[in-house]
């Protein structure tokens, strides 16, 4: 099982689309505190419809203790800033998929904790800002669900 992680999520319909992601895929969805929204949130709940009771979100109060509770998975962390593309890399179950806040992606404290490798980004035209939060994790999860041949599913 892959671990999709959202670091502080801040809109509630992209959140929803995740969770409709973790449950189709079986990958496991971790929020890490604080959230721009409560988890009862209407907006939430229409993106997820009714997936939310097919996945336990599990919320964190940082990553330090998503580590502990996850077993200290392998990370690589989603950054429109990184060098390494997300196909240039193995992944392997039990990863953890990281992403930042939609307004402005992974604190670089934690980027620069990791290898360089373990930084990925999707490409993307030159001057782009960045994808969606949920269309970027669908691709990323896909690739990792890809290379494991879909055994998870």
């Amino acid at each position: 099982m892959f671990h999709v992680v959202l670091f502080q999520p801040e809109i509630p319909p992209n959140t929803g689309n995740i969770i409709r992601l973790c449950s189709n895929t079986g990958a496991q969805l971790h929020l890490i505190k604080p959230l721009a929204f409560e988890l009862d949130d209407k907006r939430l709940r229409r993106a997820g419809l009714d997936y939310r009771e097919w996945v336990t979100v599990k919320v964190h109060d940082s990553l330090e203790v998503f580590r502990q509770q996850a077993g200290n998975p392998r990370e690589f962390a989603c950054s429109t800033k990184a060098s390494t593309l997300y196909h240039q890399v193995s992944f392997r179950p039990g990863d953890a998929l990281v992403f930042g806040p939609e307004t402005r992606g992974l604190p670089h404290e934690y980027l620069t904790s990791l290898a360089n490798e373990q930084v990925i980004r999707v490409p993307m035209k030159t001057n782009s800002r960045s994808l969606n939060l949920s269309n970027a994790t669908a691709i990323i999860l896909f690739e990792a669900l890809r290379q494991c041949d879909f055994q998870e599913m």
